[in-house]
């Protein structure tokens, strides 16, 4: 099935407020086309890997949840407005054999068995097998919970980080993590409810993998049911990495009665805290909300026993993974963006 976003036609000039620590207007414009926000398949250059690009529209929503809601954080107030701009987001979380490729350096190995000269290679290629890979990790990164059509899990928000300019590099197109605002947008998919599909949380079951139906362990993407804009897994399953560092006053930055433009909680040198959405396979209904936030912790790698510990892999944070999106057009203030973390 073809689908389609149906946005305004025609572009439009904002003004971003770049919200956290430091506050600055960087010019981001949109170019809201239905032509070109559609449904597309990227192929992993090189490989047979394929995923799709699902389109969200431009549009505004209330970012986080009433006071009303049950179960809800303190963290996810107050409610405010947010305006955002068009972008693909991935139908499901990165799978382990797309991040293969990157973490176990799989392009480069086929490349040298098929004798390709990497001095003749395409700009793109080279750009990519410029990204700094992982470093061998200390266990089975899947701790045995299933590799085939499954989300990659137990990476640090530093490796979806370098996968997403690896993955640039390679494509020639901008992939990275989503933003706070824009994952909420998406999984929200233009509902105002707790979940996606209502506010009962018994739905669950047609829609995501959680302590109640997932038998202990994750399960491969898209077995669900999708949300009203085609994505899947956007509660359970795997929860997700996003672009933002935490902070749980947050909320309380943002001016009342005008719609925050394209926020963000711009990422430094620290390693944590960082934000994760969306619940995962072995947390209860409460924290697969639309709203519901959490922040990475330091005893996601309690049992690594390297010094220092990791900077590319989670031995304890089974529950986490990501998805990717690519903006239509890239807000000033993330253009460029990489991982400033290089070491714990």
């Amino acid at each position: 099935m073809k689908l389609k976003c149906i946005p305004s036609v025609g572009v439009s000039v904002l003004t971003v407020m770049t919200l956290g620590a430091s506050r600055s207007s960087v010019s981001f414009v949109a170019v809201d086309s239905p032509a070109k926000m559609e449904l597309y398949v990227e192929t992993i250059p090189g490989t047979d890997l394929k995923f799709e690009m699902v389109p969200i529209p431009a549009g505004v929503f209330t970012m986080g949840s009433s006071s009303s809601e049950p179960k809800r954080g303190e963290d996810e107030g107050p409610q405010h407005e947010v305006k955002l701009g068009s972008f693909w987001m991935a139908k499901t979380e990165v799978t382990w054999e797309e991040y293969d490729l990157f973490a176990f350096s799989q392009d480069t190995q086929k490349k040298k068995q098929q004798g390709v000269e990497l001095s003749k290679q395409s700009e793109t290629e080279r750009a990519a097998d410029a990204v700094t890979r992982p470093t061998p990790p200390y266990a089975d990164p899947t701790f045995g919970l299933g590799h085939d059509g499954q989300p990659a899990i137990c990476i640090t928000w530093h490796a979806a980080m370098e996968y997403c300019r690896w993955l640039s590099a390679k494509t020639g197109k901008v992939y990275r993590l989503p933003t706070e605002a824009e994952w909420e947008y998406a999984c929200r998919a233009g509902s105002k409810t707790a979940y996606s599909f209502g506010d009962d949380p018994s739905g669950l079951k047609d829609y995501a993998w959680y302590t109640d139906n997932s038998d202990g362990k994750l399960h491969k993407v898209g077995q669900k049911k999708p949300n009203a804009w085609g994505l899947h897994d956007m509660h359970g399953n795997a929860g997700e990495w996003c672009l933002d560092h935490y902070d749980k006053a947050f909320y309380a930055t943002f001016k009342p009665g005008m719609p925050a433009l394209s926020p963000v909680l711009m990422p430094t040198e620290k390693r944590y805290r960082h934000v994760v959405r969306g619940g995962s396979w072995d947390d209860e209904p409460a924290l697969l909300r639309s709203a519901a936030r959490r922040a990475s912790e330091e005893d996601w790698s309690m049992l690594d026993p390297q010094q220092p510990k990791s900077i590319w892999w989670h031995t304890n944070a089974t529950q986490v993974g990501f998805r990717v999106v690519r903006p239509l057009e890239e807000q000033e203030n993330l253009k460029g963006l990489r991982s400033k973390i290089i070491k714990n």
